[in-house]
């Protein structure tokens, strides 16, 4: 499994301006990605609640800037039906399944789970979504964007 560190966005690639707030949201995530695989019966309520707070403070306001703003931007430009975009909105929707199981007192192995999908779809994210972005919508239009992703209040 690779460290922490391999994984974080910062280290991956040098991002366009308009997309490195989400890509800074990223690295929070995966630290709480990696705590949440780590969990154990005696760590699982704290790594519950710590991501439960970050998803309610961040994380779905971030799902909500990606497919409200993000990737309707995209598909302005490129194949809205990629099977890329298509991933990253099923993930949204597990995401946001086993966000509800937490609040239900979910076993251990759902904690773990969804850290390891959390981190994947980080990873998928940085390497594969945010690259196709960049290459896809022209300079202007990426700049436009980069004010509307700003203009979000997060």
């Amino acid at each position: 499994m690779p460290s922490p560190a391999s994984d974080s966005p910062s280290r991956l690639v040098k991002r366009h301006p308009g997309l490195a707030p989400l890509s800074r949201e990223h690295q929070h995530t995966l630290s709480i990605a990696q705590r949440l695989r780590r969990a154990t019966p005696s760590t699982a309520p704290q790594a519950s609640a710590a991501f439960l707070a970050v998803w309610e403070l961040e994380e779905k306001q971030h799902f909500r800037v990606e497919e409200e703003i993000l990737l309707p931007a995209y598909a302005a430009f490129g194949n809205p039906t990629s099977p890329l975009v298509i991933t990253v909105l099923l993930d949204h929707l597990c995401i946001r399944r086993d966000a509800q199981a937490l609040l239900n007192g979910a076993p251990l192995e759902v904690l773990q789970a969804l850290g390891e999908r959390l981190a994947a779809h980080v990873r998928l994210e940085e390497r594969e979504l945010f690259p196709l972005i960049e290459a896809t919508i022209p300079e202007p239009d990426m700049r436009i964007l980069q004010g509307r992703l700003e203009g979000v209040g997060r």
